[in-house]
């Protein structure tokens, strides 16, 4: 074996065994926090909120400690002291850990399945999230917009990822209307986020790569005066526009027009 394969070879070792280490303490992590959720049912919403960051922020630095990925952060003076719909890029299944243990408390939109997994979903649904019936249609945006605007008169911000799931790093997909009719329906404004998260930790993939992830925090965009389709094509141009900004691989042109 030459020495640049065995180089090679190692650094795919030492890949793995970093990521396992971290998938290891992320499953132990899920069960010790989601059991003491579930014992906590009793108490207030926010301590219940409070118990489940500790996991986020657990993970964010065990993630740094073994996996060496690190962030950083831009736009912060952005981010508002009320209730607002976050839209974001969705890359991977680190945003979704971050935003966890960054923002004031969220209510997710999420599939409804996710609430059947024993401890696990029965925490997440002690944690008041948006869950819906993605094959519902009309239906289900309709249960977002109920459930949301709930939500955000109680002081929960919600979060929406209007792609719907995971792209890789270049790839765009439509943005659903979901997020834009709740905030227009709702008068909430929009706080868009742009990241590249899936640079570092790939979407339907194990291994984890060392480095910084680039969170772009956007102006505030008012729903007032917008229709949602509107609403919703100011939030696309502003991600896209930001991910060609901070991402290393060329961002694709959409696959459709919003709607």
């Amino acid at each position: 074996m030459s020495v640049r394969a065995h180089r090679f070879s190692f650094a795919v070792v030492n890949l793995f065994l970093r990521s396992l280490l971290f998938s290891a303490g992320m499953l132990i992590s899920v069960g010790i926090v989601g059991l003491a959720i579930v014992l906590s049912f009793f108490l207030p919403f926010l301590y219940r909120y409070r118990i489940s960051q500790l996991w986020a922020r657990f993970n964010i630095w065990w993630l740094r400690v073994t996996c060496g990925i690190a962030y950083r952060l831009s736009g912060t003076e952005h981010i508002p002291d009320r209730p607002v719909v976050v839209m974001a890029k969705h890359q991977s299944t680190w945003e979704t850990i971050f935003f966890h243990q960054y923002l004031p408390p969220l209510a997710w939109v999420l599939k409804r399945e996710l609430l059947w997994l024993p401890f696990f979903g029965w925490a997440l649904a002690l944690l008041r999230p948006i869950a819906i019936n993605r094959e519902a249609g009309t239906s289900a945006v309709k249960q977002v917009i109920r459930q949301g605007v709930k939500h955000l008169r109680q002081g929960q911000w919600v979060l929406i990822f209007p792609e719907g799931t995971r792209t890789s790093p270049g790839a765009r997909k439509r943005y659903g209307v979901g997020g834009a009719v709740l905030a227009t329906h709702g008068q909430y404004p929009v706080l868009p986020v742009a990241l590249n998260a899936g640079e570092f930790w790939p979407r339907r993939g194990f291994l984890k790569y060392p480095g910084t992830v680039q969170v772009v925090f956007g102006p505030l965009i008012e729903s007032a005066g917008y229709s949602a389709q509107e609403l919703n094509q100011k939030v696309e141009d502003w991600i896209e526009g930001t991910m060609t900004q901070i991402s290393t691989v060329p961002v694709a042109a959409p696959s459709s027009t919003s709607g």
